[in-house]
């Protein structure tokens, strides 16, 4: 069985106290707690300025599937963004950072039909976008 841990600590002074959170999750198959998602697709995109790339289309055939979906802007500029929207909706904004160290995101995707595909525009520069699905059951078919 395939194993997919996901994990995240946040940290901050922004209260007279310090705070601290941390948390992890095993991505699991609809409806099991027993098999982890067992396949996962990726890439890495250049998205110059103006530019919209559809980076996932939704499949209805796939709809209530486990699929989790990591993006992250690798752009070296802090000044270079994008924003990333679902069923033409805008769910977030990523900017580049220092070394390739700018902002990423790790989100549930239903993928309930085709209007919930996800894309990215760029916004400033050509933005470096790295992105990996982690799903089950997909069945590929030759073109």
């Amino acid at each position: 069985m395939a194993t997919t841990t996901a994990a995240v600590t946040l940290t901050s002074d922004l209260l007279s106290d310090n705070m601290s959170v941390s948390a992890s999750t095993t991505c699991m198959k609809a409806g099991t707690t027993a098999d982890g998602l067992d396949q996962m697709r990726m890439g890495i995109n250049e998205i110059p300025t103006g530019t919209n790339f559809d980076i996932l289309n939704a499949d209805a055939t796939n709809a209530d599937k486990g699929t989790k979906l990591y993006i992250a802007n690798l752009s070296e500029d802090e000044t270079y963004y994008v924003i990333v929207t679902m069923d033409a909706k805008a769910i977030g904004r990523l900017y580049g950072g220092p070394d390739g160290t700018g902002d990423w995101m790790f989100i549930p995707w239903s993928m309930d039909d085709a209007a919930d595909d996800i894309e990215i525009q760029a916004y400033t520069g050509t933005n470096t976008i790295e992105w990996v699905k982690f799903h089950e059951n997909e069945v590929l078919t030759s073109a």
